[in-house]
């Protein structure tokens, strides 16, 4: 089946839904009106509503027939800190603000398929239908899965999905296996020994330091880690002095590593703690590292990823659906969510559309009824009534 007719029917309702919630976006663990929005309109359908893990998270449980079998489904909920330049009338009315990655439109898909999924509960088990809240680095899954979201709401599958510009709308890409990259932040501090910039040999210069780091960390890529396998390590901020003419005492590297897997960045910890004490001694400086596991790997599980596949191609056809899409390096927290429970992660063309987290991206109303669609057909397969 393609698109659901009765989905169709209430487009119009979605489209008002996605730009009401674009208009008052809310940063991570602020996302109160968004919430309430989203308690009131599950309620409205008759479905058990629960609140409160992840400090503004929205549970909602949906039974049919025998209720056995449970599968979740996630959305995301916060905006971005950045100001938007789209001058579309639904544009954000909180300055600064703004929903520049479409988790607008996430949070209208789920709550068009559980409107659909409440009216016509065509399956036999339990839904947890999963509004989550601060996903923009903040770790929003995390909290909600530290929090008793598994134990409380107990999910054999858990699922997500995101727009993705660049993808036509009404294409599906479906990968098993590694689908996101793992996400670190790391930040260096180098202690030297300042002195005046005519004078370097009384000194230990932790510029002259902080630069072999740079280059040196990169060996971590090309000397440390086979070839075939990814791994990215970015420093982005490199902090050091106030005047021309004086070497300072200390230096300051921020920046961040992704790889696609596991093993590996389980290991980054230690490559980068080795690669810089030496470094460091090599000079005579010493240094002070806080290195972040911020994100895993978003991993695909074998068996979900067929469900998921045979409900995209259902929805938008065989060859609309991308079976062999290259991973991306950027990261994502619903990884949190794959780690405790086995699921997919799946990506939804948004069309051509500015990328996301630009003021200018807005997400493509065109893709509400696909995504709908998507996750209702996902539920009748799961969760199909004898």
């Amino acid at each position: 089946m393609p698109i659901v007719n009765r989905i169709a029917e209430f487009a119009p309702e979605m489209t008002e839904w996605r730009r009401d919630l674009h208009a008052h976006p809310e940063l991570g663990f602020q996302e109160s009106r968004t919430s309430d929005v989203v308690a009131a309109k599950l309620a409205e359908w008759g479905i058990e509503v629960h609140r409160g893990l992840g400090g503004t998270g929205v549970v909602g449980v949906l039974t049919a027939g025998t209720g056995g079998r449970t599968v979740g489904l996630r959305a995301d909920m916060d905006a971005l800190p950045i100001r938007e330049r789209t001058g579309k009338p639904h544009a954000s009315t909180n300055d600064g603000v703004m929903h520049a990655c479409g988790h607008d439109g996430h949070t209208t898909m789920l709550l068009g398929a559980a409107k659909y999924l409440a009216e016509t509960r065509n399956f036999d088990g339990t839904i947890r239908f999963i509004f989550q809240p601060a996903e923009e680095g903040l770790g929003g899954a995390k909290r909600m899965v530290d929090e008793g979201l598994f134990q409380q709401f107990p999910c054999e599958r858990v699922y997500g999905m995101h727009n993705m510009p660049g993808i036509p709308v009404g294409e599906f890409a479906v990968v098993e296996g590694p689908v996101m990259a793992a996400g670190d932040t790391f930040e260096i501090r180098i202690q030297g020994r300042g002195s005046h910039a005519a004078m370097p040999h009384q000194g230990i210069d932790p510029v002259v330091v902080g630069s072999s780091v740079v280059i040196a960390l990169q060996t971590i890529v090309s000397r440390n880690i086979k070839a075939q396998d990814a791994l990215v390590v970015s420093v982005t901020e490199f902090h050091a002095g106030e005047a021309f003419n004086v070497i300072p005492d200390s230096v300051t590297l921020r920046g961040t590593c992704r790889t696609l897997d596991p093993e590996i960045h389980a290991s980054l910890p230690d490559r980068f703690k080795r690669v810089i004490d030496g470094v460091c001694a090599t000079y005579g400086a010493t240094s002070e590292i806080d290195y972040h596991q911020v994100f895993p790997v978003t991993m695909n599980a074998a068996e979900p990823t067929k469900v998921a596949a045979e409900a995209a191609t259902s929805v938008a056809g065989q060859e609309r659906v991308q079976r062999d899409r290259r991973p991306l390096m950027g990261s994502e927290d619903f990884a949190y969510m794959l780690n405790a429970v086995p699921g997919c992660y799946v990506f939804a063309g948004n069309g051509d559309t500015a990328a996301v987290h630009h003021p200018e991206y807005d997400f493509n109303d065109d893709l509400l009824t696909h995504g709908a669609s998507y996750w209702s057909t996902l539920v009748e397969r799961e969760l199909k009534r004898a």
